[in-house]
Protein backbone atom coordinates (compact mmCIF):
# COMPACT_ATOMS: atom_id res chain seq x y z
CA UNK A 1 0.00 0.00 0.00
CA UNK A 2 1.48 3.45 -1.07
CA UNK A 3 0.95 6.37 1.16
CA UNK A 4 1.09 9.42 -0.95
CA UNK A 5 -0.48 13.26 -1.15
CA UNK A 6 -1.60 13.69 -5.11
CA UNK A 7 -3.18 17.08 -5.61
CA UNK A 8 -6.50 15.80 -7.15
CA UNK A 9 -6.77 19.23 -9.27
CA UNK A 10 -3.01 19.39 -10.54
CA UNK A 11 -1.91 15.87 -10.52
CA UNK A 12 0.97 16.69 -8.66
CA UNK A 13 2.79 14.47 -6.35
CA UNK A 14 3.31 15.53 -2.97
CA UNK A 15 5.34 13.36 -0.91
CA UNK A 16 5.01 10.09 -0.59
CA UNK A 17 5.30 7.92 3.26
CA UNK A 18 6.97 4.80 3.54
CA UNK A 19 4.54 2.37 4.98
CA UNK A 20 5.01 1.42 8.70
CA UNK A 21 7.77 -1.46 9.87
CA UNK A 22 6.70 -4.45 11.89
CA UNK A 23 8.94 -2.73 14.35
CA UNK A 24 7.00 0.24 14.26
CA UNK A 25 3.38 -1.52 14.44
CA UNK A 26 4.24 -3.42 17.38
CA UNK A 27 5.57 -0.63 19.54
CA UNK A 28 2.62 1.43 18.81
CA UNK A 29 0.66 -1.53 20.24
CA UNK A 30 2.52 -1.84 23.30
CA UNK A 31 2.17 1.79 23.75
CA UNK A 32 -1.07 2.26 23.45
CA UNK A 33 -1.38 -0.55 25.73
CA UNK A 34 0.06 0.74 28.56
CA UNK A 35 -1.45 4.81 27.73
CA UNK A 36 -4.99 2.17 28.24
CA UNK A 37 -3.70 0.99 31.50
CA UNK A 38 -3.00 4.75 32.53
CA UNK A 39 -5.66 6.67 30.89
CA UNK A 40 -9.13 4.85 32.10
CA UNK A 41 -7.68 5.95 35.71
CA UNK A 42 -8.14 9.85 34.82
CA UNK A 43 -10.96 11.54 35.46
CA UNK A 44 -13.69 12.85 32.94
CA UNK A 45 -12.71 16.37 33.65
CA UNK A 46 -9.22 15.72 32.54
CA UNK A 47 -10.38 13.91 29.63
CA UNK A 48 -12.61 17.05 28.96
CA UNK A 49 -9.83 19.81 29.21
CA UNK A 50 -7.49 17.60 26.42
CA UNK A 51 -10.68 17.62 23.69
CA UNK A 52 -11.67 20.80 25.04
CA UNK A 53 -7.72 22.22 24.20
CA UNK A 54 -7.62 20.07 21.06
CA UNK A 55 -11.20 21.88 19.50
CA UNK A 56 -9.80 24.93 20.37
CA UNK A 57 -6.70 24.71 18.72
CA UNK A 58 -8.68 23.38 15.44
CA UNK A 59 -10.33 26.64 15.32
CA UNK A 60 -7.31 28.72 16.11
CA UNK A 61 -5.68 27.12 12.80
CA UNK A 62 -8.93 26.43 10.77
CA UNK A 63 -7.58 27.44 7.85
CA UNK A 64 -4.29 25.73 8.16
CA UNK A 65 -6.20 22.50 8.70
CA UNK A 66 -8.42 23.02 5.90
CA UNK A 67 -5.96 23.27 3.13
CA UNK A 68 -4.65 20.52 3.96
CA UNK A 69 -7.77 18.48 3.25
CA UNK A 70 -8.47 20.50 0.33
CA UNK A 71 -5.01 20.04 -1.24
CA UNK A 72 -4.91 16.03 -0.49
CA UNK A 73 -7.97 15.03 -1.54
CA UNK A 74 -9.63 18.42 -3.49
CA UNK A 75 -12.71 19.34 -1.29
CA UNK A 76 -13.80 23.12 -1.90
CA UNK A 77 -11.89 24.95 0.78
CA UNK A 78 -14.96 26.52 2.45
CA UNK A 79 -16.53 22.91 2.87
CA UNK A 80 -12.65 21.62 4.41
CA UNK A 81 -13.23 24.65 6.84
CA UNK A 82 -16.62 23.49 7.86
CA UNK A 83 -15.06 19.95 8.41
CA UNK A 84 -12.85 21.37 11.05
CA UNK A 85 -15.29 23.62 12.89
CA UNK A 86 -17.62 20.14 12.83
CA UNK A 87 -14.60 18.51 14.38
CA UNK A 88 -14.30 20.85 16.62
CA UNK A 89 -18.08 20.60 17.77
CA UNK A 90 -17.67 16.95 18.24
CA UNK A 91 -14.65 17.01 20.76
CA UNK A 92 -17.02 19.36 22.07
CA UNK A 93 -20.31 17.60 22.69
CA UNK A 94 -18.11 15.01 24.49
CA UNK A 95 -16.50 17.84 26.71
CA UNK A 96 -19.73 18.76 28.13
CA UNK A 97 -21.41 15.27 27.96
CA UNK A 98 -19.05 12.37 28.46
CA UNK A 99 -19.62 12.16 32.20
CA UNK A 100 -23.32 11.90 32.28
CA UNK A 101 -23.93 9.47 29.48
CA UNK A 102 -21.31 7.10 31.23
CA UNK A 103 -22.91 7.35 34.44
CA UNK A 104 -23.79 4.44 36.52
CA UNK A 105 -27.15 3.73 36.30
CA UNK A 106 -29.19 2.18 39.30
CA UNK A 107 -31.70 -0.76 37.74
CA UNK A 108 -34.76 -1.43 38.65
CA UNK A 109 -35.19 -4.52 40.71
CA UNK A 110 -37.84 -7.10 41.19
CA UNK A 111 -37.12 -7.47 44.70
CA UNK A 112 -35.39 -5.24 47.05
CA UNK A 113 -33.98 -7.82 48.99
CA UNK A 114 -32.03 -9.37 45.97
CA UNK A 115 -29.82 -5.95 46.34
CA UNK A 116 -28.70 -3.38 44.60
CA UNK A 117 -27.96 -3.48 41.01
CA UNK A 118 -25.73 -1.15 39.03
CA UNK A 119 -24.58 -0.89 35.23
CA UNK A 120 -21.20 0.66 34.86
CA UNK A 121 -19.87 1.54 31.61
CA UNK A 122 -16.05 0.46 31.78
CA UNK A 123 -13.62 1.39 28.75
CA UNK A 124 -12.39 -1.72 26.74
CA UNK A 125 -8.68 -1.15 25.73
CA UNK A 126 -7.32 -0.28 22.32
CA UNK A 127 -9.09 0.03 19.49
CA UNK A 128 -8.23 0.10 16.28
CA UNK A 129 -9.89 2.94 13.47
CA UNK A 130 -9.60 2.36 9.81
CA UNK A 131 -11.18 5.65 8.23
CA UNK A 132 -11.87 6.98 4.67
CA UNK A 133 -10.49 9.64 2.48
CA UNK A 134 -13.58 11.23 1.83
CA UNK A 135 -13.36 13.49 5.25
CA UNK A 136 -10.38 13.14 6.77
CA UNK A 137 -10.60 14.93 9.56
CA UNK A 138 -14.39 13.94 10.71
CA UNK A 139 -13.75 10.81 10.43
CA UNK A 140 -11.11 10.55 13.15
CA UNK A 141 -12.92 13.39 15.10
CA UNK A 142 -16.15 10.96 15.61
CA UNK A 143 -14.84 7.91 16.64
CA UNK A 144 -11.75 9.67 18.48
CA UNK A 145 -13.89 11.91 20.59
CA UNK A 146 -16.08 9.35 22.45
CA UNK A 147 -13.72 6.69 22.77
CA UNK A 148 -11.07 8.90 24.21
CA UNK A 149 -14.19 10.11 26.79
CA UNK A 150 -14.79 6.59 27.56
CA UNK A 151 -11.01 5.73 28.45
CA UNK A 152 -10.33 3.92 25.66
CA UNK A 153 -6.91 4.50 23.16
CA UNK A 154 -7.00 4.63 19.89
CA UNK A 155 -5.16 3.13 17.22
CA UNK A 156 -5.81 4.51 13.35
CA UNK A 157 -5.25 3.48 9.79
CA UNK A 158 -6.14 6.35 7.54
CA UNK A 159 -6.58 6.33 4.07
CA UNK A 160 -3.26 5.85 1.64
CA UNK A 161 -4.31 9.25 -0.20
CA UNK A 162 -4.79 11.60 2.75
CA UNK A 163 -1.24 10.68 4.85
CA UNK A 164 -0.54 14.23 5.43
CA UNK A 165 -3.92 14.76 7.46
CA UNK A 166 -3.48 11.53 9.50
CA UNK A 167 -0.28 12.76 10.70
CA UNK A 168 -1.43 16.53 11.38
CA UNK A 169 -4.26 15.10 13.65
CA UNK A 170 -2.13 12.54 15.44
CA UNK A 171 0.37 16.02 16.00
CA UNK A 172 -3.21 18.19 16.86
CA UNK A 173 -3.74 15.71 20.15
CA UNK A 174 0.03 15.88 21.09
CA UNK A 175 -0.22 19.22 21.34
CA UNK A 176 -3.26 19.61 23.10
CA UNK A 177 -1.78 17.28 25.79
CA UNK A 178 -3.26 13.69 25.02
CA UNK A 179 -0.85 11.69 26.87
CA UNK A 180 1.86 9.50 24.37
CA UNK A 181 0.40 6.55 22.87
CA UNK A 182 -3.50 7.33 23.30
CA UNK A 183 -3.85 8.14 19.89
CA UNK A 184 -1.46 6.89 17.16
CA UNK A 185 -1.80 7.11 13.39
CA UNK A 186 0.10 3.85 11.52
CA UNK A 187 0.97 4.09 7.86
CA UNK A 188 -0.13 0.36 8.17
CA UNK A 189 -0.17 -2.26 5.46
CA UNK A 190 -3.43 -4.83 4.55
CA UNK A 191 -1.53 -7.64 6.52
CA UNK A 192 -0.58 -5.62 9.35
CA UNK A 193 -3.96 -4.35 9.85
CA UNK A 194 -4.81 -8.47 10.50
CA UNK A 195 -2.28 -8.45 12.53
CA UNK A 196 -3.54 -5.57 14.69
CA UNK A 197 -7.14 -6.49 14.70
CA UNK A 198 -5.68 -10.45 16.00
CA UNK A 199 -3.94 -8.68 18.52
CA UNK A 200 -4.63 -9.62 22.12
CA UNK A 201 -3.90 -6.26 22.97
CA UNK A 202 -6.79 -5.01 20.63
CA UNK A 203 -10.50 -4.85 21.78
CA UNK A 204 -12.37 -3.23 18.86
CA UNK A 205 -12.03 -2.01 15.55
CA UNK A 206 -14.00 0.91 14.00
CA UNK A 207 -14.62 0.96 9.96
CA UNK A 208 -15.55 3.63 7.91
CA UNK A 209 -15.37 2.42 4.18
CA UNK A 210 -16.58 0.62 1.29
CA UNK A 211 -18.88 -2.86 1.38
CA UNK A 212 -15.39 -5.14 0.37
CA UNK A 213 -13.79 -3.61 2.98
CA UNK A 214 -16.46 -3.84 5.60
CA UNK A 215 -16.43 -7.70 4.93
CA UNK A 216 -12.90 -8.11 5.49
CA UNK A 217 -12.44 -6.17 8.49
CA UNK A 218 -15.77 -7.79 10.04
CA UNK A 219 -14.60 -11.19 9.29
CA UNK A 220 -10.96 -10.92 10.83
CA UNK A 221 -12.99 -9.13 13.61
CA UNK A 222 -15.01 -12.31 14.10
CA UNK A 223 -12.65 -14.59 13.63
CA UNK A 224 -10.37 -12.66 16.34
CA UNK A 225 -13.59 -12.38 19.00
CA UNK A 226 -13.61 -8.65 18.72
CA UNK A 227 -16.54 -6.35 18.89
CA UNK A 228 -16.83 -4.24 15.65
CA UNK A 229 -18.62 -1.17 13.64
CA UNK A 230 -18.77 -0.77 10.11
CA UNK A 231 -20.22 2.35 8.01
CA UNK A 232 -19.96 1.36 4.95
CA UNK A 233 -22.24 2.67 1.46
CA UNK A 234 -25.05 4.31 0.61
CA UNK A 235 -28.04 5.21 -1.78
CA UNK A 236 -29.89 8.27 -0.12
CA UNK A 237 -33.41 8.15 -1.09
CA UNK A 238 -34.13 11.76 -2.25
CA UNK A 239 -38.14 11.30 -2.13
CA UNK A 240 -40.28 14.53 -3.61
CA UNK A 241 -44.11 14.83 -3.01
CA UNK A 242 -46.89 16.31 -5.25
CA UNK A 243 -46.97 18.96 -2.75
CA UNK A 244 -42.98 19.97 -1.99
CA UNK A 245 -42.37 23.61 -2.79
CA UNK A 246 -40.25 22.62 -5.53
CA UNK A 247 -37.77 25.55 -6.12
CA UNK A 248 -36.28 25.29 -2.16
CA UNK A 249 -36.00 21.17 -3.13
CA UNK A 250 -34.62 21.38 -6.09
CA UNK A 251 -31.92 23.54 -4.15
CA UNK A 252 -31.67 21.21 -1.86
CA UNK A 253 -31.05 18.58 -4.18
CA UNK A 254 -28.47 19.93 -6.36
CA UNK A 255 -26.56 20.65 -2.93
CA UNK A 256 -27.59 17.43 -1.40
CA UNK A 257 -26.00 15.36 -4.31
CA UNK A 258 -22.99 17.63 -5.16
CA UNK A 259 -21.21 18.42 -1.72
CA UNK A 260 -17.91 17.24 -1.44
CA UNK A 261 -17.59 16.57 -4.70
CA UNK A 262 -20.65 14.21 -4.61
CA UNK A 263 -18.54 11.72 -2.54
CA UNK A 264 -20.60 11.31 0.72
CA UNK A 265 -22.05 8.25 1.39
CA UNK A 266 -25.06 10.08 2.96
CA UNK A 267 -25.50 12.35 -0.28
CA UNK A 268 -28.76 12.05 -2.19
CA UNK A 269 -28.05 9.74 -4.95
CA UNK A 270 -31.72 8.22 -5.71
CA UNK A 271 -33.94 10.99 -6.60
CA UNK A 272 -37.81 9.57 -6.60
CA UNK A 273 -40.03 11.98 -7.76
CA UNK A 274 -43.56 11.59 -7.70
CA UNK A 275 -44.76 11.38 -11.27
CA UNK A 276 -46.84 14.66 -11.27
CA UNK A 277 -43.77 16.95 -10.93
CA UNK A 278 -41.36 14.64 -12.66
CA UNK A 279 -40.78 16.72 -15.31
CA UNK A 280 -40.79 19.99 -13.58
CA UNK A 281 -38.32 18.65 -11.14
CA UNK A 282 -36.29 17.18 -13.95
CA UNK A 283 -36.18 20.71 -15.77
CA UNK A 284 -35.11 22.61 -12.49
CA UNK A 285 -32.58 20.17 -11.28
CA UNK A 286 -30.74 20.22 -14.31
CA UNK A 287 -30.33 23.94 -14.73
CA UNK A 288 -29.48 24.16 -10.84
CA UNK A 289 -26.54 21.43 -11.56
CA UNK A 290 -25.85 23.47 -15.36
CA UNK A 291 -24.94 25.99 -12.75
CA UNK A 292 -22.61 24.35 -10.92
CA UNK A 293 -18.84 25.66 -11.09
CA UNK A 294 -15.89 23.49 -11.17
CA UNK A 295 -12.68 24.46 -11.16
CA UNK A 296 -9.75 25.14 -8.25
CA UNK A 297 -10.90 23.83 -5.21
CA UNK A 298 -9.30 26.96 -3.56
CA UNK A 299 -11.35 29.31 -4.94
CA UNK A 300 -14.23 30.51 -3.39
CA UNK A 301 -16.00 30.98 -6.03
CA UNK A 302 -16.03 27.43 -7.12
CA UNK A 303 -18.70 25.16 -6.10
CA UNK A 304 -17.95 21.72 -7.71
CA UNK A 305 -15.35 19.92 -6.76
CA UNK A 306 -12.63 17.41 -8.51
CA UNK A 307 -12.86 13.69 -7.51
CA UNK A 308 -9.98 13.15 -4.92
CA UNK A 309 -7.88 11.08 -7.41
CA UNK A 310 -7.84 10.42 -11.21
CA UNK A 311 -8.35 5.93 -10.26
CA UNK A 312 -12.01 7.73 -8.29
CA UNK A 313 -12.69 9.64 -11.47
CA UNK A 314 -11.99 7.07 -13.78
CA UNK A 315 -14.25 4.77 -12.07
CA UNK A 316 -17.67 7.12 -11.90
CA UNK A 317 -16.65 7.54 -15.32
CA UNK A 318 -16.77 3.74 -16.32
CA UNK A 319 -20.13 2.54 -14.25
CA UNK A 320 -21.52 5.55 -16.08
CA UNK A 321 -20.90 3.15 -19.39
CA UNK A 322 -21.80 0.64 -18.16
CA UNK A 323 -25.01 2.08 -16.44
CA UNK A 324 -25.58 3.09 -20.51
CA UNK A 325 -24.51 -0.56 -22.25
CA UNK A 326 -27.46 -1.67 -19.34
CA UNK A 327 -29.99 0.55 -20.89
CA UNK A 328 -30.11 3.40 -18.76
CA UNK A 329 -29.64 7.60 -20.48
CA UNK A 330 -26.81 9.38 -19.43
CA UNK A 331 -27.73 13.36 -20.21
CA UNK A 332 -24.04 15.64 -18.90
CA UNK A 333 -24.92 18.77 -18.08
CA UNK A 334 -23.66 22.15 -17.62
CA UNK A 335 -19.55 23.74 -18.80
CA UNK A 336 -17.28 21.09 -19.88
CA UNK A 337 -15.39 20.28 -16.85
CA UNK A 338 -11.81 20.98 -16.59
CA UNK A 339 -9.49 19.00 -18.47
CA UNK A 340 -7.07 19.48 -15.90
CA UNK A 341 -7.72 17.70 -12.53
CA UNK A 342 -9.99 14.50 -11.41
CA UNK A 343 -13.29 15.92 -12.40
CA UNK A 344 -16.15 13.87 -13.68
CA UNK A 345 -18.90 15.59 -16.08
CA UNK A 346 -21.81 15.77 -13.94
CA UNK A 347 -24.54 13.38 -15.34
CA UNK A 348 -28.34 12.60 -14.89
CA UNK A 349 -29.21 9.08 -15.04
CA UNK A 350 -32.94 8.42 -16.76
CA UNK A 351 -34.78 5.47 -17.66
CA UNK A 352 -33.11 3.21 -14.83
CA UNK A 353 -35.30 0.13 -14.42
CA UNK A 354 -34.61 -2.41 -11.61
CA UNK A 355 -33.33 -4.89 -14.39
CA UNK A 356 -30.23 -2.66 -14.71
CA UNK A 357 -27.58 -3.24 -12.06
CA UNK A 358 -26.65 0.10 -11.79
CA UNK A 359 -30.34 0.83 -10.34
CA UNK A 360 -28.51 -0.52 -7.47
CA UNK A 361 -24.92 0.56 -7.51
CA UNK A 362 -23.30 3.22 -5.29
CA UNK A 363 -22.21 6.19 -7.68
CA UNK A 364 -19.60 8.45 -5.62
CA UNK A 365 -19.07 11.18 -7.60
CA UNK A 366 -21.51 13.48 -9.40
CA UNK A 367 -23.91 11.43 -10.99
CA UNK A 368 -27.75 11.76 -10.32
CA UNK A 369 -30.60 8.78 -10.22
CA UNK A 370 -33.43 10.07 -11.05
CA UNK A 371 -36.30 7.98 -10.55
CA UNK A 372 -40.18 8.20 -11.41
CA UNK A 373 -42.82 7.00 -8.89
CA UNK A 374 -46.30 6.87 -9.72
CA UNK A 375 -47.85 7.81 -6.27
CA UNK A 376 -46.33 7.96 -2.66
CA UNK A 377 -46.87 4.09 -1.86
CA UNK A 378 -44.77 3.07 -4.90
CA UNK A 379 -41.99 6.14 -3.56
CA UNK A 380 -41.04 4.65 -0.43
CA UNK A 381 -41.32 0.81 -2.53
CA UNK A 382 -38.46 2.33 -4.51
CA UNK A 383 -37.28 3.58 -1.55
CA UNK A 384 -36.81 0.62 0.28
CA UNK A 385 -35.59 -1.64 -3.32
CA UNK A 386 -32.22 -1.28 -2.34
CA UNK A 387 -29.53 -3.17 -0.80
CA UNK A 388 -28.39 -0.12 1.28
CA UNK A 389 -29.80 2.12 3.96
CA UNK A 390 -28.27 4.64 5.60
CA UNK A 391 -30.01 7.94 4.75
CA UNK A 392 -32.77 9.29 3.05
CA UNK A 393 -35.04 11.99 2.53
CA UNK A 394 -38.62 13.15 2.03
CA UNK A 395 -40.02 16.46 0.72
CA UNK A 396 -43.36 17.79 1.42
CA UNK A 397 -45.39 20.82 2.84
CA UNK A 398 -47.10 18.43 5.15
CA UNK A 399 -44.29 17.59 7.48
CA UNK A 400 -46.66 15.20 9.33
CA UNK A 401 -46.99 13.09 6.57
CA UNK A 402 -43.61 13.96 5.83
CA UNK A 403 -42.88 11.84 9.20
CA UNK A 404 -45.18 9.57 8.49
CA UNK A 405 -43.26 8.40 5.19
CA UNK A 406 -40.08 8.37 6.71
CA UNK A 407 -41.37 5.97 9.24
CA UNK A 408 -42.04 3.65 6.29
CA UNK A 409 -38.45 3.98 4.88
CA UNK A 410 -35.87 1.50 5.95
CA UNK A 411 -32.90 2.98 6.66
CA UNK A 412 -31.08 4.59 9.21
CA UNK A 413 -32.07 8.22 9.29
CA UNK A 414 -34.32 10.06 7.57
CA UNK A 415 -34.89 13.64 7.58
CA UNK A 416 -37.73 16.11 6.36
CA UNK A 417 -37.47 18.43 4.00
CA UNK A 418 -33.53 18.35 4.12
CA UNK A 419 -30.92 15.71 3.01
CA UNK A 420 -29.10 13.72 5.08
CA UNK A 421 -27.46 15.73 7.72
CA UNK A 422 -24.77 15.69 9.85
CA UNK A 423 -23.94 17.45 13.32
CA UNK A 424 -22.12 16.63 16.14
CA UNK A 425 -25.10 16.35 18.47
CA UNK A 426 -27.25 13.56 15.89
CA UNK A 427 -26.47 9.86 15.65
CA UNK A 428 -25.11 8.55 12.45
CA UNK A 429 -25.29 4.92 11.18
CA UNK A 430 -27.39 2.57 8.97
CA UNK A 431 -28.73 -1.06 8.40
CA UNK A 432 -27.63 -3.45 5.90
CA UNK A 433 -25.22 -3.47 3.18
CA UNK A 434 -24.73 0.36 5.41
CA UNK A 435 -23.25 -1.74 7.95
CA UNK A 436 -24.05 -1.69 11.90
CA UNK A 437 -23.76 0.40 14.94
CA UNK A 438 -23.76 4.08 15.62
CA UNK A 439 -21.30 6.42 15.72
CA UNK A 440 -21.45 10.23 17.62
CA UNK A 441 -23.79 10.96 21.18
CA UNK A 442 -24.71 8.46 23.65
CA UNK A 443 -25.30 5.03 21.04
CA UNK A 444 -21.68 6.12 19.84
CA UNK A 445 -19.74 6.16 22.83
CA UNK A 446 -21.27 3.28 24.13
CA UNK A 447 -19.94 0.60 21.45
CA UNK A 448 -16.99 -0.06 22.80
CA UNK A 449 -17.34 -0.14 26.79
CA UNK A 450 -18.34 -2.88 28.89
CA UNK A 451 -21.86 -2.77 30.11
CA UNK A 452 -20.23 -4.46 33.39
CA UNK A 453 -23.41 -5.58 36.35
CA UNK A 454 -22.37 -4.71 40.06
CA UNK A 455 -25.37 -6.25 42.15
CA UNK A 456 -24.65 -6.01 45.97
CA UNK A 457 -26.65 -9.17 47.64
CA UNK A 458 -27.12 -9.61 51.29
CA UNK A 459 -28.93 -12.40 51.84
CA UNK A 460 -29.24 -15.64 53.58
CA UNK A 461 -28.20 -18.53 51.64
CA UNK A 462 -30.64 -21.34 50.72
CA UNK A 463 -28.78 -24.10 52.80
Amino acid sequence: MSYASVNPYTGDLIKTFADATDDEVELALNNANQAFLKWRETSFAQRAEILQRAADILRENKTKYAKILTLEMGKLLLEAEAEVELSAQIMEYYVKHSETLLAPETLPVADSSEGKATLHHEPLGVLLAIEPWNFPFYQIARILAPQLSAGNTLLLKHASNVPQAAAAFAKLMSEAGLPNGAFQQLYATRSQVEKIISSPLVRGVALTGSEGAGAVVAAQAGKAMKKSTLELGGADAFVVLQDAELEKTVKWAVFGRHWNGGQVCVSSKRMIIVKSVYDEFLSLYSQGVAALKAGDPMDVETTLAPLSSQAAADEVKQKIREAVAYGATATEVGPKVPEQGAFVQPTILTNLTADNPAYYWEFFGPVSMILPAEDEDDAVNIANDSPFGLGGSVFTADEKRGEQIAHRISTGMVFVNHPTMVKADLPFGGIRNSGYGRELIGLGIKEFVNHKLVNVVDIDAPF
